[in-house]
């Protein structure tokens, strides 16, 4: 009983979300296109900064979980401001849990991780940098439209140029990594990884558990990869999890063996439960930001393991400039390691940071779903010192916002502004979108519009399972339809996958019901949270 009502607290807590709203002022503002960052462009639609309206609600209470911000202070005008994130770690954690009988905990429920583990059909600019697409529809809610910005990096060629790769594996041999599909995991997706490189990648191997260990130094694939696979092989099992013992050899280890003009990454692959040395990560967080600032190493944190520290690894991806994923079966182990990882080796993109500016003439207020603890100070859009996101080639970011329509304006609604570091060069570069108001389709739910469709659903389960309010939203068993409907139209399995996630939600959600009504029934309904 003392769990359930944690839960419920927590969720009452997530739900809470600012609107921000205003007054109606200015008219449509020109169009903007690709920039460099020596010209500022227009950063509100009518050209100047609206202040919020008087009547603008307080922010909610403070109760997030460690590593999270759900707040927002009220914004002083119309623009919505955030660090590019194309973590999906939270999507699947949450379909891992409620695969295994129990529904997630309110608190690692992450709506942009959601939505960004579906890729949509978005233009693929030709140079490096983004695409921007800014389209949405109405939700059936009076006044209320989801309004989605999408940008999308040029693909990798697999065959073509790309700079060498430095990658250091750090690998959690703990004793809670014994479970099935934890380490042998681990060593199968590192196996598979080994094949992908090029002969002129590198790789390093560390482990640790109650102390680290330097399995192999920075070592050339060409020539080396059965020493490699012979290394991982080796890997077992042992005692305590001193992540900071593993993070920090890790970073020694990148650091020694650092190659100039390749993409340097530390890989870490843990179930994040740390339970020996520095557990709150701050002395951790603070190695990986100063690497990451003196020589440019970033962090990819792979999670597994039906118990996951879902906060600790992202705090550390955040203040590595990387980001998060989660595996718990060997196809999405090759879907990351064979498909994915190679990929985010090309980066297109550092630094990326996408500004929002809504039009006060026809926008009555808005709300960003998720990115909480990617949020960015207005004025810091064009601060290149504040850190954005790092984006690889053939990626996909979008961000979704629920927009109230004021009644009878017609005009610019939006525009999408993103700016991110060339990669080569760190010169700025930034290119807009914009959209108006006749461009929303009449229905999110109506036929012919599968990719916006897709991204509401994703939007719309994420804040139920927060315990959420978002305009627009149809119960559970409406959107496993509609998921299902999706999935039949373009023969997907992820689709079908995120469909069956849905239902399984929707039926503990209705078990839970039934044990809150009668909390004797918890031993013998099931209930996830009993106990």
């Amino acid at each position: 009983m003392q769990r359930r009502r944690r839960v419920r607290l927590a969720a009452g807590i997530l739900a809470a979300g600012l609107w921000v709203t205003g007054c109606a002022g200015g008219s449509g503002g020109e169009a903007t296109a690709d920039r460099s960052g020596g010209e500022r462009a227009p950063v509100a639609p009518d050209g100047r900064r609206s202040p919020a309206a008087p009547d603008a609600p307080a922010p909610p209470g403070e109760g997030a979980a460690e590593g999270e911000q759900r707040s927002r202070p009220p914004a002083a005008d119309w623009l919505s401001t955030f660090a590019l994130d194309v973590d999906t770690a939270s999507y699947g954690y949450a379909r891992r849990t409620l695969s295994e009988g129990r529904l997630p905990d309110p608190a690692t429920v992450r709506p942009e991780e959601f939505v960004n583990s579906f890729r949509p059909d978005y233009p693929r600019p030709k140079d490096d940098g983004f695409s921007v697409t800014v389209d949405g529809g109405r939700t059936g809610a009076e006044g209320w439209s989801l309004v989605r910005v999408g940008l999308a990096t040029r693909t990798a060629d697999r065959r073509g140029e790309r700079p060498p790769a430095a990658l250091t594996f750090v690998v959690d041999v703990s004793g809670s990594m014994a479970e099935p599909g934890r380490l042998d995991l681990v060593k199968e997706s590192l196996g598979l990884l080994t094949d992908e490189l090029r002969d002129d990648d590198s790789v390093a191997l560390v482990t640790f558990s109650d102390r680290a260990e330097t399995r192999l130094r920075m070592t050339r694939v060409g020539g080396a990869r059965e020493r490699i696979r012979s290394a991982v092989a080796e890997l077992a099992t042992s005692s305590s999890t001193n992540v900071e013992a593993g993070v920090r050899t890790g970073y020694d280890v990148a650091v020694e063996g650092r190659r100039a003009g390749a993409t340097n990454r530390v890989v870490l692959l843990s179930d994040a439960l740390a339970n020996t040395g520095d557990t709150e990560a701050e002395s951790i967080l603070s190695r990986i930001d100063a690497e990451r600032r003196s020589h440019g190493i970033t962090l990819f944190g792979v999670g597994v393991g039906s118990d996951y520290g879902d906060a600790f690894m992202e705090r550390l991806a955040d203040k590595g400039d990387g980001h998060t994923t989660y595996v718990s079966t060997r196809e999405q182990a090759r879907k990351v390691f064979v498909e994915q990882l190679p990929g985010h080796v090309e980066l297109r993109a550092r630094d990326a940071k996408a500004q929002v500016a809504f039009d006060p003439a026809t926008v009555e207020r808005f709300r960003l779903i998720g990115y909480e603890n990617r949020e960015v100070a207005d004025e810091d859009f064009r601060n290149d010192r504040v850190d954005g996101g790092e984006v690889g080639a053939g990626h996909t970011v979008t961000a979704l916002y629920a927009v109230e329509t004021r009644p009878g304006r017609s005009g610019r609604l939006a525009t999408a502004t993103v700016r991110w570091l060339d990669p080569a060069t760190r010169a700025p570069r930034e290119r807009s979108g914009a959209m108006a108001t006749g461009a929303l389709v009449p229905s999110v739910w109506a036929r012919g519009h599968d990719s916006l469709q897709l991204t509401a659903v994703a939007a719309y389960f994420a804040d139920a399972l927060r315990g959420g309010d978002l305009p627009g939203a149809p119960p559970l068993s409406r959107l496993a339809e509609h998921a299902g409907g999706i999935a039949e139209r373009g023969d997907s399995k992820v689709v079908r996958e995120l469909t069956e996630s849905i239902r399984r939600a929707d039926r503990l959600g209705a078990a839970r019901v039934r044990t809150d009504a009668d909390p004797g029934a918890g031993a013998e309904s099931g209930d996830p949270y009993s106990g």
